[in-house]
């Protein structure tokens, strides 16, 4: 018979299963729900006030935070996109294709933090689904999941890992686990997984039809062009022009003369120089309707006309007035259409073109949003963005880079956002090199190690140190910092041990294998649900009481928590790397398990034995 709970106990799982209910729901974002589940704690005399905060000293913080900007690194230098062009094959079919694609994702996720590997590759996986005549997504998921595999096989890899380390350090007395040690499930586990990636799973991602651009309802696009002096289309009358016009399936819709605007003008009237035509096109076909006639995009004023608008509608206006001054129409030469992705934790997420003041603070317009694979049917100057989103954006080039950049978007069409530095791109990766290295080999502890490598990249302007804090990904270091604390209270209140000892006695019935498999699963199920941190630091307590309750190995526990906590296939939300395709890939919130669910299986069949040979339960 059991012990009564303690009240220290009841607090403890109280505050977790609300916070693991708030996860769920989504309203907040994961560090305010962590630091609200910190304090929660810290009130109820659960975490002495003095340690609340010792989490963001933790070495698994620090080399969170270090690896990050090390990761930007490698980004800015152009050393990945040197890597990309010299690995990836330039004419193989579909599989083969996919193949070295998701290898190299799994190899860069291993040193690198994946998400940003992803963010890296996710414009080679666009170019090579057009050149393989393939819906975009049936590559970038295999890419996404591939690159999620990949963090399993290192310390660094990804933050589960470090979390698990850290808590092993901190419970066990043992110290923290080495650079390579997840590598002996992880390594065989990823090969297995990217076989069946390659072979097999690509072929089960659902065929939706987002080619690029075309994704956002091609034809609904309003476009304003002026006419230049000594412009072909310049003494043309508006049916001539429409002729050429046919052949790239565009038409004129209106005409602006002396700042008076005609909607369905006549097709006998002369065109004049200084003339601004309203051209309705599909956004793949306007740099050749503007060339053909000599036309200029005229002060970046495109928008989008909603899908079931009349061929007179006005022009959307995304923000600002029109007029951007004389500043905005000497960079017009530089215009060019760009697709962004709104990452996880953008700064636009919440927020509209509105509010951003696109138009007059930036020169950029907002074309249109592709949101779940579709247009999105609200005005676009009043849609608040979302983690996912596509985005068909408009401005010069430079300024459609640092606005990226500052966001926190990956651009997807234009792949001169980074400029290589061939000598930048060698110090940089000499450096992770180095920092792997030296933590692989036990001379100095990770934190340290990349700590010195992040010093050694701002000395040498691999990361320039206006730059370092900016790579730092904040709510996940500010996550972590405060569910470290939380996991230890349910550790030290022996939560952690009832709650094993209630899925032992009631699923497991004492059999160490079955209780392993118990957590594996759980774990599982839990990422696909919130994020994979907070569900290995839920996790962690919980296998190493299941381990001590059955008087077995903890490591083996701790592995397979970690395994589990990497391992989200199902939903778009269980890891950032799923919600970054959503919009790309033109995906739906059910279309993640047709490809997850197979490989969510072979995870469970692979990993099980390979943690009882490499972490046998009676070591």
């Amino acid at each position: 018979m059991q012990a009564p709970m303690t009240p220290d106990q009841t607090l403890i799982l109280a505050i977790l299963a609300a916070t693991v209910g708030m996860f769920l729901w989504g309203r907040w974002r994961h560090d305010m729900v962590a630091a609200g589940a910190l304090l929660a704690c810290v009130l109820a005399g659960l975490v002495p006030p003095a340690s609340a905060f010792a989490g963001l000293g933790h070495p698994a913080v620090v080399t969170v935070a270090c690896v990050l900007v090390l990761s930007s690194g490698l980004q800015r230098s152009g050393a990945v996109d040197a890597l990309t062009r010299h690995v990836l094959p330039a004419g193989a079919g579909p599989t083969l294709s996919i193949a070295a694609l998701c290898v190299l994702a799994a190899v860069l996720s291993a040193f690198m933090n994946n998400v940003g590997a992803l963010a890296l590759l996710m414009p080679v996986a666009v170019q090579i689904a057009a050149r393989l005549e393939l819906p975009p997504g049936k590559v970038l998921m295999p890419l996404a999941f591939a690159s999620i595999l990949g963090g399993t096989t290192t310390l660094i890899g990804t933050p589960p890992n470090l979390i698990i380390s850290g808590f092993r350090a901190n419970q066990s007395g043992h110290g923290g686990f080495a650079m390579f040690d997840f590598g002996l499930a992880g390594v065989p586990l990823t090969l297995a997984g990217l076989a069946f990636i390659a072979l097999i799973g690509w072929r089960m991602v659902p065929a939706r039809a987002q080619p690029g651009a075309a994704g956002f309802d091609t034809g609904a696009y309003l476009t304003e062009a002026r006419v230049p002096e000594g412009s072909k289309a310049a003494g043309m009358r508006l049916r001539e022009i429409e002729l050429e016009l046919d052949a790239a399936d565009a038409q004129i819709v209106g005409l602006v003369r002396n700042d008076v605007k005609m909607n369905a003008p006549s097709g006998g009237r002369i065109v004049r120089a200084g003339d601004i035509l309203v051209i309705e096109a599909e956004v793949g076909a306007l740099p050749g309707v503007l060339s053909a006639l000599g036309l200029e995009l005229e002060e970046a004023a495109a928008a989008p006309a909603p899908a079931d608008s009349a061929a007179g509608a006005a022009p959307e206006d995304t923000g600002a007035p029109a007029d951007e001054g004389p500043a905005r129409r000497e960079r017009g030469d530089d215009l060019v259409l760009m697709e962004l992705v709104v990452r996880p934790e953008s700064a636009l997420a919440g927020r509209s073109a509105s509010d951003l003041l696109l138009r007059s603070r930036y020169g950029l317009n907002l074309l249109a949003v592709s949101r779940d694979g579709a247009r999105a049917r609200a005005r676009l100057r009043t849609l608040r963005l979302r983690p996912g989103d596509l985005l068909l954006m408009q401005g010069p080039s430079d300024t459609l880079a640092e606005f990226a950049g500052d966001f926190g978007c990956v651009p997807l069409a234009e792949r001169e956002l980074r400029i290589p530095d061939r000598g930048k791109a060698i110090t940089a990766s000499l450096i992770m090199i180095a920092a792997v290295a030296v933590a692989a080999l036990g001379l100095l502890p990770s934190a340290v190690a990349f700590a010195a490598g992040v010093l050694a990249s701002m000395a040498l302007r691999t990361v320039p140190p206006r730059a370092v804090y900016e790579a730092v990904d904040w709510p996940v270091i500010v996550l972590l910092a405060a569910l470290l604390p939380v996991a230890g209270a349910m550790q030290s209140t022996g939560a952690a041990d009832l709650v094993a000892r209630l899925l032992l006695d009631t699923l497991a019935r004492g059999d160490a294998v079955i209780g392993l498999a118990l957590i594996l699963v759980t774990t599982m199920v839990l990422t696909d649900l919130m994020n994979n941190a907070a569900t290995a630091a839920v996790m962690a307590p919980i296998g190493m009481g299941a381990a001590a309750q059955l008087g077995v190995n903890p490591d083996t526990f701790l592995m397979a928590v970690a395994i589990g906590a990497s391992c989200a296939f199902l939903t778009p939300i269980g890891h950032q790397n799923n919600t970054l395709i959503l919009g790309p890939g033109g995906f739906r919130f059910g279309d993640y398990w047709r490809m997850g669910l197979p490989l969510d299986l072979l995870v469970i069949a692979v990993s099980l034995p390979l943690l009882l040979l490499f972490w046998p339960l009676n070591a």
